[in-house]
């Protein structure tokens, strides 16, 4: 650097350090957040080891069919809070999180989207639900939630998909924002623009609150991003996983084609309840 100019040198030597500076603040600003949200935000289940790691996993309610609910893409298990807790009042109703996502421990094997119905059957067997299964999905949980009642044994007698992706359906804002979210989240950027924590404004109370910790949580992202990373694989194997014998399905518009997208409008939460309603419904009449 000995060609550039002392003051120009000394600039720049001036820049990078205060770069540096605010770097080390968003990290410290990440670090001290997310100290408090743990302690505000106790995981409510259980966790269930689903072989070389746990997964956790929200019940309640009784009666049968359960309703499993499959979170949406960054998803965690209480952005189904409204939804589960009204159901509650009719059947069980179970939430859980993904590897890797919310309060579930991750695998250390390399992330595989076929991999997800077959650790929410041993989810399910290990916390004894063994159904009749309504599975309910929405967005790219809608995939996994197809891909699950496909699977032999899972027991699943209804579906509702809710904002099923389509093949081909591109959103690189979205894309471009998950990749670079878990580096973004350590610098504490995510928490301060609220960047991605936005999506989840709307939602009131602790289910709320939940979410938009997560959605700035280092750890919670890079496995989100791999999901979504993933995204055209999941919903090509969705699209060709068979369900036989054939079972009703009930198809649900509410958020969007937003690939990052939760239900928090009171009207797209009552569409869904219904659809789950009546879908227990028809279950029950088929027993």
């Amino acid at each position: 650097m000995s060609w550039i100019p002392t003051r120009i040198r000394y600039a720049l030597l001036i820049t990078a350090a205060v770069l540096v500076f605010i770097m080390l603040i968003g990290a410290t600003y990440q670090g001290v957040a997310t100290a408090l949200e743990r302690r505000q935000y106790p995981r409510p289940g259980g966790l269930v080891s689903v072989g070389d790691h746990q997964l956790h996993i929200y019940c309640e309610g009784d009666g049968s069919p359960t309703v499993i609910l499959e979170a949406p893409a960054a998803g965690v298990s209480a952005a189904w809070g409204e939804v589960q807790h009204r159901i509650a009042a009719k059947t069980r109703v179970c939430s859980y999180d993904r590897s890797g996502l919310g309060w579930s421990e991750a695998s250390d094997r390399p992330y595989d989207p076929g991999r997800v119905p077959e650790e929410l059957h041993a989810l399910l067997q290990g916390a004894n639900e063994p159904g009749p299964v309504v599975i309910v999905g929405h967005g790219l949980g809608a995939s996994f939630a197809r891909m699950f009642a496909a699977r032999s044994g899972s027991n699943v007698v209804a579906m509702v998909l809710i904002d099923p992706p389509s093949p081909g359906a591109r959103d690189e804002p979205t894309m471009r924002v998950m990749n670079m979210s878990p580096w973004l989240a350590r610098a504490g950027v995510l928490r301060a623009g609220r960047i991605l924590s936005s999506k989840a404004e709307p939602l009131d109370g602790t289910p709320g609150g939940v979410l938009r910790a997560f959605l700035n949580r280092p750890d919670h992202l890079a496995r989100a991003a791999r999901e979504v990373q993933s995204w055209e694989l999941t919903v090509r194997m969705a699209a060709e996983a068979e369900v036989v014998p054939p079972i009703p399905t009930t198809i649900v518009e509410a958020s969007g084609p937003d690939r990052v997208a939760f239900l928090t409008d009171p009207y797209e939460i009552e569409k869904a309840v219904r659809a789950i309603d009546d879908a227990v419904s028809v279950a029950r009449r088929q027993e």
